[in-house]
């Protein structure tokens, strides 16, 4: 039966028990697409141990100390929802799910979506996205991104709303990006096509972060040969 979308409804904001003008980093899961290469969509894909990739990639923005987490869903959705729900903890309150009824107009309807849901998040000023397909990502990764740290003699300030930073590896652009809250409005007026917000970071000065190192960065868009 094919999927049946909704219009998308009005995005409640979450409560904060943050002491107002303290500035929290959201999470973003892009995990709407059809994943036509992979053979199903790649929320729902588990790894050879059954670990769901969207629970993982859940988890670790969560283990990173990300608040809220946004998924944004589409192809089989319901099906993809019920992943959150499932397992020993249940879902979480924290994560906040989003079903992006133009998903098949490319990666940019999901960061869309997306974004449109944390403006509506109070005291969140930056969001570090992902995609659901890196399995290998970890809370080290993610945690060194978006932290504040001395390379050298030159330190890595905290992120600010105006922040525009990536992960890298081996000199590869990759995920996390982290976005601040400044630039939220012109990549939702500008953001086309299945490019995500690639073409918006390179108009722009992007902070790189490398970490090579903690994990592999690669995107896996085609299934382990059987």
């Amino acid at each position: 039966m094919a999927d049946m979308q909704m219009p998308q409804p009005e995005i409640p904001p979450t409560e904060s028990a943050e002491p107002a003008g303290t500035a929290r980093i959201a999470g973003l899961v892009l995990a709407a697409g059809a994943g036509t290469r992979y053979g199903l969509p790649k929320a729902l894909v588990r790894d050879s141990a059954g670990r769901s990739w969207l629970r993982n990639a859940v988890d670790v923005l969560t283990a990173s100390g990300c608040s809220p987490v946004i998924v944004v869903l589409g192809a089989r959705g319901a099906e993809a929802a019920a992943l959150l729900e499932a397992g020993e903890n249940g879902p979480s309150a924290s994560v906040l799910v989003v079903q992006a009824a133009d998903w098949a107009d490319g990666l940019s309807a999901s960061l869309r979506a997306g974004l449109r849901c944390a403006l509506a998040q109070p005291g969140v000023e930056t969001i570090a996205i992902i995609p659901v397909d890196v399995p290998d990502l970890n809370a080290a990764t993610v945690s060194r991104v978006i932290g504040a740290r001395v390379i050298g003699t030159r330190m890595i300030g905290a992120i600010t709303a105006s922040t525009l930073r990536q992960a890298r590896f081996a000199g590869k652009p990759g995920h996390p990006v982290v976005i601040g809250r400044a630039h939220w409005a012109a990549l939702i007026e500008t953001a086309a096509g299945d490019t995500g917000a690639g073409a918006y970071l390179r108009a722009h000065e992007v902070e790189a972060v490398e970490c090579g190192d903690l994990s592999s960065g690669r995107d896996v868009d085609t299934a382990p040969a059987r």
